[in-house]
């Protein structure tokens, strides 16, 4: 019976037990460890943010889709996915091209002229081949390529004005 006594007893609380902050509601310093808000710095630098990673992942899934689209349509595969592929390839090709050239203005914005943009020059593509009666798909895709490829080099040649343009009044 006396060790029981001992386990349920309660005793008073020494002089250091009644100052102690956890009576007051404070935490103890396990209790916080973690909690600690990162600053802004560490959270760029870290790439904690999950969204982070997933734009470089879809970027490439959207690259590789479009590709397999316009090889498909060059090749004339015979496949079910050749349709869906060769249209998101039309798309894309001159959207992202257009979306490039239009930095400056917000996400929605740019990608709603990127769209429009993009079958604008789908069109005009179909339309001028068909004016000159040399409408083919596989020529379709190769000149939408071409289009869109010439978009992206005059963006990155004027990049690399300005880019050299500053190095050079820096000096």
């Amino acid at each position: 019976m006396s060790a029981h006594r001992v386990l349920t007893a309660t005793s008073p609380l020494r002089d250091i037990e009644a100052r102690h902050p956890a009576l007051q509601g404070a935490k103890s310093p396990m209790q916080t460890i973690g909690m600690k808000s990162p600053s802004s710095d560490s959270d760029k630098r870290s790439g904690q943010d999950p969204g982070r990673d997933l734009v470089p992942l879809l970027t490439g899934m959207a690259v590789a889709v479009a590709g397999v689209g316009a090889v498909l349509a060059l090749a004339d595969a015979d496949s079910s996915l050749r349709g869906p592929f060769t249209l998101f390839f039309l798309l894309a090709a001159p959207g992202a091209a257009i979306g490039v050239a239009l930095r400056g203005l917000d996400p929605f914005a740019r990608a709603v002229v990127s769209v429009a943009g993009a079958i604008a020059v789908d069109l005009l593509v179909a339309q001028g081949m068909l004016a000159v009666h040399r409408w083919s798909v596989p020529g379709g895709i190769v000149a939408v390529t071409a289009i869109s490829s010439l978009v992206l080099l005059l963006m990155a040649v004027r990049r690399l004005r300005k880019r050299m343009g500053k190095i050079r009044s820096s000096r």
